[in-house]
Parts: structure tokens; C-alpha cells; sequence
């Protein structure tokens, strides 16, 4: 009859003594020194008292199941990578387009345009909307009439009465007259950033850095 110690000194294994020193190691089997003490067991086993069957099967089976799982996780990996350069492709698809994000900063496009949103959180009579510099100083106002709740856009080409450009920089909005739950403002993309650490993609624009989640619209 085949004894433990025969199989497991075959396969490169031994039996545990609690008498002996032993070093450290590895403390599970791994798949390849499975086979090799499954291969070993069949090897040396008594002709006359052969492996039972159902016992043979179920090691077989524990073989496939290993090798199922490790396949199983490599093509999850090989999945979340294709993943992640799609939706690099995708955000990087929205280069040059305008995103309407909720910020209180207006940033000119292109063309220097100033657009936006703001959301009224009650009917009004009258609304004024002012763009304001960074010293304060009012730089252009929108006066909007009565307006229902809801969302109201505005906009400005950043020009006087003159068509003489007197802003080109980043600019405030402010909104008296009414309360408002929102205000948005449109921002052009410049660029697509994928971060090191694996995390989604980032949208630059020249109001900072957005998630394509924090779209309100796009065009």
C-alpha cells in the first residue's frame, strides 16, 4: 500500500514532525504542487488498492476550478484595462467642446463669450446678473425682466456698447434681485488628464479641473 511519506517525498513535500525544526514557507498549496503530489499519489499507488474513483475526480475537479479561477481573474484585469482606455478615449473625444459645470466663475471661450446658467428658485419680477473682476468692479450687467422658476441662461460677448472687447479674463457672476438654488457656467476643454493612480479621467478646463460626471451638458 502507498504510504503518505512514499507520495508527499516523491512530490517534494514532507510530512509534518513535530519533533523537527521546521523553516518557513509557503502556507497554502499552490496549483502546480498539487498536480505534482496528485501525479506522485498516482504514480506510486498499490495496484490491488487503487485511488477511489470519487476521491480522483474530486481532485480533478479541484484542479479545474483552480485553473478557471486564475483565468477568470486575468480576463477581469485584461476587462478593467480596456475599460479604462475606453473611457480615456471617450473623455478625450470632448477636447475642444464646452462643458456647463456648476461654478459662480464665468471663463471666456474662444471667441470671448461669457455663458451660463443660473437656476431660479422662484418666479421673479426682475433679476440682474452681474459679472464682476477680481477687484470688485462690475464689468457687465444682464438685467433678465420677470422670469419664472427654473433655469435661466444669459450671455455676453464681453463687448461694450462700442463692440470694443473690455474683458478677457475670468469673471463672477452674480445674481441680485431673485434667489437662485444653481448657477453654471460653460467652460471649453482643453485638455484630458488620466490619472497615475487609475482613478477616472480628468476634464481640464480653464475653471479647474472636472469628473465628465460633473457635465450638466455638453456641446
Amino acid at each position: 500500500m502507498t504510504t503518505t511519506s512514499t507520495v508527499t517525498d516523491s512530490a517534494g513535500l514532507s510530512v509534518y514532525n513535530p519533533t523537527k525544526n521546521v523553516g518557513t514557507g509557503s502556507a497554502e498549496m499552490g496549483q502546480a504542487s498539487f498536480l505534482t503530489l496528485l501525479t506522485a499519489q498516482m504514480q506510486y499507488q498499490d495496484p490491488f488498492e487503487p485511488v477511489d474513483n470519487a476521491q480522483m475526480v474530486s481532485q480533478m475537479a479541484t484542479i479545474t476550478n483552480s485553473s478557471g479561477i486564475a483565468e477568470m481573474n486575468q480576463t477581469l484585469k485584461n476587462l478593467a484595462s480596456e475599460l479604462t482606455g475606453t473611457r480615456l478615449g471617450d473623455a478625450a473625444s470632448w477636447i475642444g467642446k464646452s462643458m456647463l459645470v456648476q461654478s459662480n466663475i464665468a471663463a471666456p471661450d474662444a471667441t470671448g463669450t461669457y455663458a451660463g446658467q443660473v437656476t431660479l428658485s422662484a418666479a421673479t419680477e426682475g433679476a440682474t446678473i452681474n459679472l464682476v473682476d477680481s477687484a470688485g468692479n462690475v464689468v457687465k450687467t444682464i438685467e433678465t425682466g420677470a422670469q419664472p422658476a427654473g433655469d435661466l441662461t444669459f450671455y455676453w460677448d464681453g463687448k461694450n456698447d462700442a463692440g470694443e472687447t473690455v474683458s478677457t479674463s475670468a469673471l463672477q457672476v452674480k445674481v441680485s434681485g431673485a434667489t437662485t438654488s444653481k448657477v453654471a457656467t460653460w467652460a471649453t476643454i482643453a485638455a484630458v488628464q488620466s490619472p497615475a493612480d487609475g482613478s477616472s479621467s480628468k476634464l481640464i478646463t480653464a475653471l479647474g479641473s472636472y469628473s465628465p460626471s460633473d457635465a450638466i451638458s455638453l456641446m
